[in-house]
């Protein structure tokens, strides 16, 4: 969690723009991480996209899903941490964006088939999610507002959205329907994505974090359950989950 930092004048009163200092206010450092971090946050998610399409394309099962998804959280919680200053942690980025968006294949084609407007319902949620991505981008680098007390929070409710979402595919596994919680969970995470893309976008762009590999791999895996959650909340809606 980094300290406190006050926005930079774009320009002093000699009209001049301060040194290190960018047009849009950032400081040279804080601007390249940027840049590198929405460079490679690109490559992951198309990378992630067609990993999705082969997925999808073979009919991958969906046990293999969680597979996938268990090894890509082994990668994030074990090695990720320990690679995120160095170009290894450059492949370990791919291999876990890879792995999820191969796990969310059989995802997906479980709403193409069992739903009637299941391409509808894949589409509305990717439309929301880049809106509310890119929304919440803009008015964190435009503000520049320090986030940085967001972070206990977050950490706390992620732990207990996570332990909840076990308990829910337990309770489903054992029979046990557990609808309303399960929507509470998907809600839950909708809400703590947000947050946690105003935590990681204001941390880079206030100098907190230094790190592209690391700031990509939290905005994405915000992106993924930010999806993957508002697409659990439309088929709901929709009538037919």
């Amino acid at each position: 969690m980094s300290n406190e930092m006050r926005a930079v004048p774009v320009r002093s009163h000699t009209g001049t723009i301060p040194a290190g200092v960018s047009r849009a206010g950032l400081s040279h450092d804080a601007g390249k991480v940027l840049r590198n971090t929405y460079a490679l946050l690109s490559l992951t998610l198309l990378f992630s996209a067609l990993m999705a399409g082969v997925s999808m394309a073979i009919n991958a099962p969906y046990g293999l899903s969680l597979v996938c998804s268990l090894v890509a959280l082994g990668l994030l919680w074990f090695v990720v941490p320990r690679t995120g200053h160095s170009m290894a942690g450059i492949y370990v980025v791919f291999a876990v964006t890879g792995l999820l968006g191969f796990g969310l294949g059989p995802v997906l084609n479980m709403y193409v088939s069992g739903f009637a407007n299941g391409g509808q319902l894949i589409m509305t949620a990717f439309g929301l999610t880049g809106a509310v991505f890119i929304g919440l981008s803009v008015y964190a680098i435009r503000s520049r507002r320090d986030f940085s007390f967001m972070g206990g929070f977050l950490a706390s409710g992620i732990l207990l959205a996570f332990v909840l979402s076990i308990g829910v595919l337990v309770a489903s596994m054992l029979g046990y329907h557990l609808q309303p919680l399960a929507l509470g969970v998907s809600a839950m995470f909708s809400l703590l994505m947000c947050g946690l893309i105003l935590y990681q976008t204001g941390e880079i762009v206030n100098g907190g974090e230094t790190s592209y590999v690391l700031a990509t791999v939290t905005l994405y895996v915000s992106i993924y359950n930010l999806f993957t959650s508002l697409l659990h909340l439309l088929g709901f809606a929709s009538g037919d989950d």
